[in-house]
């Protein structure tokens, strides 16, 4: 019900919708247009919007696609995990991901340092994103410390940042610095429409199903990050092999 094209097109204000409806799955069914535009800090216009890019014709008509998609979910449910990251990429496959993913590629051909930053378990696959292009020849380091001081411009240098959330204030503040001192920005977040993404000159999403335990510790899965990493470090590579 969700595929690439249609979560990419939604706006910032759609997205808040977007993110409202899959975190509060069983309250949409009982809920109006003014209470879900409400609930979303939107306007009643912006949902009946999201409902028409969403492909149906109006607010009646998504609610009950949206339950016939939950009742399919439902039946599928000891497989959503795989179901989700084939649903990923069946996206990345498509035109419009390619043309972005191809761009970034390109980034990291022209660029002649490499910078991955994350913290948390973002932070565990940037130094693996390090240690796995410099593997490839790319000459790569990993930064931990959102605070890590940075007193010149570095040209010629492009930073990797992974966040799930892309709001992590911290992270933000090292990119925007970074982005201060001439560097190129690339973030790999799991949604779009995100401060991270805004600040960064590109930004790769997955759109993943997003768990956590309590408040703070986030469970998604990071299938398709590894597999974006590794597919970027190949291509590039391929690519200078030329």
């Amino acid at each position: 019900m969700f595929p690439y094209e249609v979560v990419n097109s939604y706006n910032e204000l759609e997205m808040q919708v977007y993110t409202y409806v899959l975190e509060h799955k069983h309250e949409i069914r009982n809920m109006t247009i003014r209470a879900l535009a409400e609930a979303a800090h939107v306007s009643t216009a912006t949902v009946s919007r999201f409902c028409k890019k969403t492909g149906c014709q109006g607010y009646s008509e998504f609610k009950a696609q949206f339950k016939l998609y939950l009742s399919q979910g439902r039946k599928q449910q000891p497989e959503i995990d795989l179901k989700e990251i084939q649903r990923f990429f069946e996206e990345f496959h498509t035109e419009a991901y390619q043309k972005k993913f191809s761009q970034v590629v390109e980034e990291i051909r022209r660029a002649q340092h490499l910078l991955f930053m994350g913290i948390g378990t973002s932070g565990i696959l940037g130094k693996y994103g390090a240690r796995y292009f410099s593997n490839l020849g790319k000459y790569s380091q990993f930064i931990e410390d959102p605070f890590y001081p940075i007193n010149m411009d570095l040209d010629h240098t492009l930073v990797i940042i992974l966040s799930v959330s892309g709001e992590t204030e911290q992270v933000n503040e090292m990119a925007g610095r970074m982005k201060e001192h001439c560097c190129r920005l690339v973030s790999i977040t799991n949604r779009a429409s995100t401060t991270l993404g805004r600040l960064c000159d590109h930004n790769l999403t997955y759109y993943v199903a997003e768990r956590k335990i309590g408040k703070h510790v986030n469970i998604s899965t990071q299938v398709p990050v590894m597999f974006l990493l590794e597919t970027l470090g190949r291509r590039a590579a391929n690519y200078e092999a030329e």
